[in-house]
C-alpha cells in the first residue's frame, strides 16, 4: 500500500534534485508511510516509524558524536530513509561520519545535489500514499462483497475456496483440526505437489495466533470456527519473497489484503456451516414428517403419535425398533451423477418397503439422509422382536428389482404403512418429506451426486446382488435397541444409524447389525468427523505426529503403534517393528520424552491407543 524509498527517488520533484544514495543501499525497498521536513536534531521524538525525513542540515549537530546519535536516533525509531538537501548546510556532501553511522544501521542516506522544493516532494509522495489506500480500499471493499455475496447466496465450501483463490492469485487450502484436507484450490500450480504429504506439512505450520503469518513456511493460517468451537484452519501460501499484488505488512510477509481476505473467508466458511445446519433443522419441521420428527425432535411426540394413528400406522403401546439400511459404500466405481444417486436411494426404499409388506410388518419408513433408509417397526410385544427382524433381513435378501417392476412376492400382502408423497413433487422434495411412504410408489430422490443402483443395473443386465452385506455393493441392515415408547423411539432410531455407519468398517455378511457388534474401532469411525476427538488426537499425539514431520525418516508412531498392538511387549514390538530390541528400548524412551508420558503405565498406553485409533479413523474415509 505504501510506496518504497526506491520508488520515491523516482519521482519527477525528487528526480528534480539530482539525488544520490550515499548509504544505506539495502534498505532502498522499506516503505513510506509518510514524509516528514525537520530542521532540529531531536526529532526523532516525534516521529513513530516508516517515515522519509527531509532536511537541509542547518539544524543538525556540528560535532561527530553528535551526527553519530541523530543518526542512531532515526533508526531507533524506524524511519525509511534520511533525504540531505546539499548547498544550506553541507555543500559539496553530507559528512562522512554521518554517511559511516547511516550504512553501519542500514539507513539509506541521500543527497539532493541540487535545490528543490520540499512541499512538491511531499505532495508527490502524499498523493501516491492516499491513491495506494484508495486502491487497497476498492480491493478490501471487493473482497467483503464478495464473501458478502458468497454467505447470502449459500455457496458450499469449493465455491468459498476457489474465490479466495481467485482473488489472492495463492494456492489455497481448507483442512480439519486433525490436519486432513477438506478442500482446496491450487490456484493454477500443481495440486499433487501442493497436497503431497500434506498432514507432516501442515504440522510444520506453527503460526503464532488464530491469524498469523509463518514465515517459515510461507503460509498465511487463520483458525476456522464459530460460536466458540473451532473446526478448521484456513490456509493461503504467499512465500515472503513472492509477488503478491501491492499490500500494507501488518507482520513480516503477509499483507494486510490476504489477511482481510484468508479471514473474511474463514468467516463465510463458518457462516456457511451455521446456515446450512439452521436451515436443514428447517428443512425437516417444514417438509419431513413423522419419521425424520421423531429423529430430529422438530415435532411434538404426541403429535407424531397421533398422525401415525391418522395414517394407519398405531405407534402406541407397540414394541418399537429402530431399523437402518444403507448401502456399504457411498460411490460405487463408475456411478456418477444426480440421477443416479436419486435412482439409486429410491431403489433402496422400494426394496426396503417390499421387503416390510413381504415380512407382513407394520412400520414407518422413509429415506432419512442421502444414503440410508429408516424403519420404525412397531411390534405387539418385545418377543417378536428377533422374529421380525430377521423376517425383515430374509425378505430384503430376496428381494430383487427385476426390471424395475417393483412388484411385491406373490401371495404377500401389503404392510400398513403411510402414504407416500405425491409423485408431483421435486425429487429432493420426496427426500425430505417422504415418510413411512408405500415403498412401491414413493420416489425417494435426493439432490446427491452419489450413485444408482439397483433398476437401472437390473435393466442394464448387471449382474450383480445388491443386497449381499458383503463387498462394496452390499446393503447394511442396523437395528437399534427395542424401546417400550413412543418417546424413545428416537434412541432406537440414533442407535441404528450409529450402527448402520460403524459398520460400513466391518467386512462381516452379518444378517442385522446390532450394537454388540460395533467396537472400538467402529465406534472412532463414526466420530471420526467429531472436532473433540480431533482435538483429543492432537492433544495425545501431535507432539509426536509433529516429530515424525520434522524426522519422517524415524517414525516413532509406528514404533509406537507395534508396542501398543503388542499388548505392550517390547520384545514382540520389537519383532514387529523389525528393530533390534536395544534400538527399539530407545525408540519408546524417546517417545516417552516426547510425549511426556509414562509407556509402562496401563491408563497412559490405553489413552494413547485409543488416540491411534482414532487418528486411523480420522485418515480413513
Amino acid at each position: 500500500m505504501f510506496p518504497t524509498v526506491r520508488e520515491v527517488l523516482a519521482l519527477d520533484p525528487v528526480r528534480h534534485g539530482a539525488p544520490r544514495v550515499v548509504a544505506g543501499d539495502e534498505g532502498l525497498d522499506r516503505p513510506v508511510r509518510w514524509v516528514h521536513v525537520a530542521e532540529v536534531p531531536d526529532i526523532a521524538t516525534l516521529l513513530g516509524g516508516g517515515e522519509l525525513v527531509l532536511t537541509t542540515g542547518i539544524g543538525l549537530p556540528g560535532d561527530d558524536a553528535g551526527l553519530r546519535a541523530f543518526i542512531g536516533d532515526l533508526a531507533d525509531v524506524g524511519v525509511s530513509g534520511l533525504v540531505v538537501e546539499l548547498g544550506r548546510r553541507y555543500v559539496s556532501g553530507v559528512p562522512r561520519v554521518m554517511a559511516a553511522a547511516a550504512e553501519r544501521r542500514g539507513l539509506p542516506l541521500v543527497e539532493l545535489r541540487r535545490a528543490t522544493p520540499f512541499v512538491r516532494i511531499t505532495e508527490a509522495v502524499h498523493a501516491l500514499i492516499v491513491d495506494a489506500q484508495l486502491t487497497e480500499l476498492r480491493a478490501t471493499e471487493e473482497i467483503h462483497q464478495r464473501f458478502n455475496d458468497l454467505s447470502v447466496e449459500g455457496a458450499d465450501a469449493a465455491e468459498v475456496i476457489r474465490q479466495a483463490a481467485e482473488l489472492s492469485g495463492c494456492p489455497v487450502v481448507l483442512e480439519n483440526l486433525s490436519r486432513q484436507v477438506l478442500g482446496y484450490d491450487p490456484a493454477g500450480e500443481s495440486a499433487e505437489l501442493l497436497l503431497d504429504g500434506w498432514e507432516q506439512h501442515s504440522r510444520r505450520i506453527r503460526p503464532a495466533g488464530r491469524t498469523a503469518y509463518d514465515a517459515d513456511s510461507g503460509w498465511l493460517v487463520t483458525t476456522v470456527g464459530a460460536r466458540g468451537q473451532d473446526w478448521g484452519r484456513l490456509l493461503l501460501r504467499w512465500p515472503a519473497s513472492g509477488d503478491v499484488p501491492s499490500a500494507q505488512a501488518v507482520e513480516p510477509g503477509s499483507p494486510t489484503r490476504l489477511t482481510i481476505l484468508i479471514e473474511r473467508a474463514a468467516s463465510t466458511l463458518a457462516l456457511g456451516r451455521l446456515i446450512r445446519r439452521d436451515a436443514e433443522g428447517l428443512e425437516r419441521q417444514i417438509h419431513r414428517t413423522l419419521l425424520t420428527a421423531l429423529l430430529d425432535h422438530s415435532r411434538p411426540v404426541d403429535e407424531v403419535g397421533l398422525r401415525a394413528k391418522a395414517l394407519g400406522v398405531v405407534l402406541d403401546r407397540r414394541h418399537l425398533v429402530g431399523v437402518m439400511v444403507r448401502h456399504r459404500a457411498d460411490d460405487p466405481a463408475g456411478e456418477v451423477g444426480p440421477e443416479a444417486g436419486q435412482a439409486r436411494l429410491r431403489d433402496l426404499s422400494e426394496a426396503v418397503g417390499q421387503a416390510l409388506r413381504e415380512a407382513k410388518l407394520t412400520a414407518l419408513t422413509s429415506a432419512v439422509d442421502d444414503h440410508s433408509v429408516g424403519a420404525l417397526l412397531a411390534l405387539p410385544d418385545p418377543a417378536a422382536e428377533d422374529r421380525a427382524l430377521s423376517a425383515f433381513a430374509s425378505a430384503l435378501r430376496r428381494v430383487r428389482l427385476d426390471a424395475g417392476t417393483g412388484r411385491p412376492a406373490p401371495g404377500a400382502e401389503p404392510a400398513r404403512v403411510a402414504p407416500g408423497p405425491d409423485m408431483s413433487r421435486s425429487a429432493s422434495d420426496a427426500s425430505r418429506g417422504a415418510v413411512g411412504a408405500d415403498a412401491s410408489r414413493a420416489g425417494f430422490g435426493v439432490d446427491t451426486s452419489r450413485a444408482a443402483f439397483g433398476v437401472e443395473a437390473a435393466r442394464s443386465g448387471v449382474g450383480v446382488d445388491p443386497f449381499r452385506g458383503a463387498g462394496p455393493g452390499g446393503v447394511i441392515i442396523a437395528a437399534g435397541s427395542g424401546v417400550g415408547t413412543l418417546r424413545e423411539a428416537r434412541r432406537s432410531l440414533v442407535e441404528a444409524r450409529q450402527i448402520a455407519e460403524a459398520a460400513r468398517r466391518d467386512r462381516r455378511d452379518l444378517p442385522i447389525f446390532r450394537l454388540p457388534h460395533v467396537g472400538l474401532a467402529g465406534l472412532l469411525h463414526l466420530l471420526r468427523d467429531e472436532p473433540r476427538l480431533q482435538t483429543f488426537v492432537e492433544r495425545e499425539l501431535g507432539a509426536l505426529l509433529e516429530y515424525d514431520a520434522r524426522h519422517p525418516r524415524e517414525r516413532l508412531l509406528d514404533t509406537l503403534r507395534a508396542y501398543l498392538e503388542q499388548g505392550r511387549n517390547k520384545s514382540a514390538g520389537a519383532a514387529a517393528a523389525h528393530l533390534s530390541r536395544p534400538a527399539f528400548y530407545e525408540r519408546l524412551a524417546r517417545i516417552a520424552r516426547i510425549l511426556d508420558v509414562d509407556l509402562d503405565s496401563v491408563e497412559a498406553s490405553l489413552s494413547l491407543h485409543v488416540a491411534l485409533l482414532a487418528l486411523e479413523a480420522v485418515r480413513t474415509p
